[in-house]
């Protein structure tokens, strides 16, 4: 049985306003909930759950739903106008896509060691 991904109230207000609007996308294109599954290839208890919000529905399952729909290139529209990343992008303080790698167990003990000591932090019992 899946378990609800930990997910921020208001973070589930907008999966809900999302399925809200999926739901009446649907119903003034008069599709039933039936149909509408059959579509796109997904359950109809899917699709209920699409549309009552549910996060731990695939995107997947959203964009097909979204594409019958006719309403997929919506999705093109997410992430695309970024101020914030732009700003950071303009003033040179992107960080790097992945993390260095570290050798081993030590050296990660060792740089957390070494970066609490910067920060005078020290271990108990050391």
């Amino acid at each position: 049985m899946k378990t609800a991904p930990a997910i921020f109230p208001k973070n589930l207000k907008i999966m809900k306003s999302l399925g809200e609007h999926i739901q009446l996308a649907r119903l003034r294109r008069r599709l039933s909930a039936e149909q509408m599954a059959k579509r796109t290839g997904v359950s109809r208890k899917t699709i209920y759950n699409i549309e009552q919000g549910s996060p731990t529905i695939a995107i997947g399952s959203y964009l097909q739903v979204l594409f019958v729909l006719g309403l997929e290139r919506v999705l093109l529209q997410v992430a695309a106008a970024d101020p914030l990343g732009r700003k950071l992008q303009d003033a040179g303080i992107l960080t790097p896509k992945r993390a260095p790698k570290l050798k081993s167990d030590q050296n990660n003990l060792d740089c957390d060691e070494k970066r609490h000591n910067d920060l005078g932090v020290f271990r108990l019992g050391s």
